[in-house]
C-alpha cells in the first residue's frame, strides 16, 4: 500500500507540475536541461524563487542517486549471498553492518560513469535497463501464478494475466522509443551478464545445489 499510494501521489504531482508548466510557457520550450527554472525565467518570477526551485531539484536528484546506489549494493549482497556475485559483494562492516565493499566499488562505478559519459547516453541506459527489469517483474509475476500457485503470498497481483500482460506490453512499448545504438549496448550488458552467471553464478548459485539434492 505504500508503494502504490506513493506512485499515485508522485504521477499526480507530476501531471500537475507538467499541467502547470505547459500553462506558463509553449511546451516545445520546455525540451531543456532545467524546464522548470526556464519556465519561472520566462514570466518573470524573482531569482529567488527561481534559485529555490534549483536548489530544491539538485537536492531532489541527489535524494534518488543516494536511494539508487544503497539499493543497488544490496541486490549485489543478495546475489552474493545467493551464490551469484563473488563472497566480496555480502561482506558486511563488522561495525555498520552495511555491505561496504559492495556499496563503495558501486560509487566507484558510478561516479566513473557520471564523469566519463554524456548525461543523455546514461539516461538512455539507466531507462532501457529499468524497463526491461520490469518486464521480467511481470513475466515472474505471471510465470509464477501459473508454477507455483501454492505459494504464499501478502499481496496478490489483481487481474491476472491482463495485469502482467499489460505491464510488459507498456514497458516494451516505451523501449521502443530509445534509439537503436541504446538496445545495442543493453544486448552487450546482457552479454557479459551471461558471461558471469555461467561461468561463475550457475556453478556457485545456491538454487542450483539445492536443486541437485
Amino acid at each position: 500500500f505504500g508503494i502504490l499510494g506513493s506512485l499515485a501521489i508522485c504521477t499526480v504531482l507530476y501531471v500537475v507540475v507538467s499541467a502547470v508548466l505547459t500553462g506558463m510557457v509553449p511546451y516545445a520550450e520546455l525540451n531543456n536541461a532545467a524546464p522548470t527554472s526556464y519556465a519561472l525565467e520566462k514570466v518573470g518570477a524573482p531569482y529567488t524563487i527561481r534559485l529555490l526551485v534549483d536548489v530544491g531539484a539538485v537536492l531532489g536528484l541527489a535524494s534518488v542517486i543516494l536511494v539508487m546506489l544503497l539499493g543497488q549494493s544490496r541486490v549485489f549482497y543478495s546475489m552474493s549471498r545467493d551464490g551469484l556475485l563473488g563472497q566480496w559483494a555480502g561482506k558486511v562492516h563488522p561495525t555498520f553492518r552495511t555491505p561496504y565493499l559492495s556499496s563503495i566499488y558501486t560509487g566507484i562505478v558510478v561516479a566513473f560513469a557520471a564523469g566519463a559519459l554524456p548525461l543523455q547516453l546514461l539516461g538512455q541506459l539507466v531507462n532501457i535497463g529499468t524497463l526491461l527489469a520490469f518486464m521480467l517483474v511481470c513475466a515472474g509475476v505471471w510465470i509464477l501464478r501459473k508454477q507455483r500457485p501454492d505459494l504464499e503470498r501478502p499481496f496478490r497481483t489483481p487481474l491476472m494475466p491482463f495485469v502482467p500482460i499489460m505491464g510488459m506490453l507498456c514497458c516494451f512499448g516505451l523501449m521502443l522509443t530509445l534509439p537503436a545504438d541504446t538496445w545495442l549496448r543493453l544486448l552487450v550488458w546482457l552479454a557479459i551478464g551471461f558471461v558471469i552467471y555461467f561461468g561463475y553464478g550457475r556453478r556457485h548459485s545456491v538454487l542450483q545445489r539445492e536443486l541437485r539434492k
